[in-house]
């Protein structure tokens, strides 16, 4: 059976104020939930340990990205180790900021995943095309190609650990959402993909993330390949993260 996740990717927002708040609200109102959603929290580094603090066993934690090294001298990167170290079980990598903005190959993804492997932590792999990209008719093989070079490493036991996030560029803070039919195809063909290469892509959870708010979540969830959502924005309002939780489908069927 297939997780169903629901995790908030905080991004480059937060303050104690917030963990205190919504960290608590969430946790209370996950506990009394009976859909089998896991939730997630992702916030900035500086904050893991108090959301961690304050999650307790309703909640998972993750953080936003690791290094492609395991220690060492590089000022300001944060290890899978240390994530782990923290009490994290998720780690982000890949996800399309970090390839845009700070020149993140699928090399460097391909390592990062690796180092999480080391470490038994669940990766939450990017992957996502441009409006160019779909516009031009190369979604699925751009996307399809960002999953083989960032899993190609994987193999045995450590595909329980691999989470694959669709995040098309063009929708991630613009509000725009793919449809649930586009979501679903994209999804599948991932699927496929993680089959080819070896993976137990039945029972693997594929997350779709690009302005998922609580008005468009129950659509997206209940397409058959898609197992939960990345959150950006309505992660950090605590009502309407909940609200996503809540859209999650109960029962078994995956």
């Amino acid at each position: 059976m297939r997780r169903k996740i629901v995790a908030g990717n905080w991004k480059m927002n937060g303050s104690t104020g917030l963990v205190e708040h919504l960290v608590g609200y969430v946790r209370s109102e996950v506990s009394c939930l009976d859909n089998g959603v896991e939730a997630v929290i992702i916030p900035p580094a500086l904050y893991v340990r108090d959301v961690k603090s304050l999650a307790g066993d309703e909640l998972s934690v993750g953080v936003q990205n690791v290094a492609c090294w395991e220690s060492g001298a590089y000022t300001g990167e944060v290890s899978a180790a240390m994530a782990k170290d923290c009490g994290c079980r998720y780690a982000l990598v890949g996800h399309s900021e970090r390839r845009q903005l700070f020149g993140e190959t699928d090399a460097a993804v391909a390592d990062k995943v690796a180092q999480l492997m080391s470490q038994g932590l669940n990766a939450i792999v990017c992957v996502g095309e441009t409006l160019a990209e779909r516009e031009a008719g190369q979604a699925e093989e751009t996307v399809s190609a960002q999953v083989r070079k960032a899993l190609a490493g994987v193999s045995g036991a450590e595909w329980q650990y691999v989470v694959v996030a669709y995040e098309p560029v063009w929708a991630i803070g613009t509000g725009k959402t793919a449809t649930a039919g586009d979501a679903q195809a994209m999804h599948q063909a991932i699927r496929q993909v993680l089959k080819d290469l070896g993976a137990p892509a039945d029972t693997m959870s594929l997350l779709y993330g690009g302005s998922v708010k609580a008005d468009n979540a129950a659509a997206l969830f209940a397409e058959p390949d898609i197992d939960g959502g990345l959150i950006g924005g309505a992660s950090l309002v605590a009502q309407d993260f909940m609200s996503i939780c809540q859209a999650m489908p109960a029962g078994t069927g995956r």
